[in-house]
């Protein structure tokens, strides 16, 4: 008999959580605050039905994809500068190790008064968050590089910039990728938080609506696909790294 393949046990503990749920839900737990699953599930049918899911889930994932983005590409440029240049990494540490371990709720207030509750506060709290785990990511990546590959590239009198491209950045990736799951994640946790304590739209604010309204189906629903939502980003993210990583591997590394 073959084994069952790892996944499958995944998928039977999620199961198990549900059916347990839903038990506990119609026989045990007498609260309107534990709805059934069967009655999150309806709430899922008819939010997604009724075009209003994908609404907030739309308008959240848009300011996500936009701090992730800048986040991210400032992260690679100064995780390179700071790497490459003595200079530039002197100037930048102490303020990177003085701004890193603020929480993110922490940094929203003063947002809100600088910029305001509309979508350029959310852009640049999840900018912030998504900035340091591929800046701490690309430095560590660069200064990985096989010192050999390096003496090789001024051997042949490799200008510092085609260094850069063909050997650096290469070498770096594994580690710019870990940087960017990382990222990934916390774009996703601080779009919904900065929507839930200054929103207006966005699945944050749909979540605190429906806990306010006392809809505890609907609240869940789109907690429900939040989790669902995290998981495949995450999915899709590894299969890109799969793909670059083993493009990196067949090119000779």
């Amino acid at each position: 008999m073959r084994a069952l393949p790892h996944r499958f046990w995944g998928v039977l503990l999620l199961v198990f959580l549900l059916v347990l749920w839903q038990v506990s839900a119609v026989h045990w737990v007498s609260s309107s605050s534990w709805p059934p699953v069967t009655d999150i599930l309806k709430a899922i049918a008819e939010g997604l039905g009724s075009g209003e899911l994908a609404q907030v889930f739309g308008s959240t994932l848009w300011r996500m994809a936009a701090g992730f983005a800048i986040g991210s590409a400032i992260g690679v440029l100064l995780g390179l500068a700071m790497a490459s240049f003595p200079l530039a990494d002197a100037a930048l540490r102490p303020l990177v190790e003085l701004l890193r371990p603020i929480p993110m709720p922490a940094i929203v207030p003063p947002l809100i008064l600088l910029l305001g509750i509309d979508h350029a506060m959310k852009v640049f709290a999840v900018s912030f968050a998504c900035f340091f785990p591929v800046l701490v990511n690309t430095v560590s990546g660069v200064r990985a590089v096989d010192p050999i590959a390096l003496d090789v590239a001024r051997t042949f009198q490799v200008g510092r910039w085609r260094t850069l491209a063909m050997v650096v950045l290469p070498a770096s990736l594994p580690y710019i990728l870990a940087g960017l799951r990382t990222s990934l994640a916390l774009a996703l946790i601080v779009s919904v938080v900065a929507e839930m304590i200054a929103g207006s739209e966005g699945i944050g604010y749909y979540i605190m609506t429906m806990q306010y309204a006392m809809r505890p189906g609907d609240m869940y629903g789109a907690i429900f696909l939040l989790a669902a939502l995290g998981y495949g980003l995450n999915r899709i993210l590894l299969m890109v790294e799969h793909r670059l990583l083993h493009w990196w591997q067949r090119a000779g590394r």
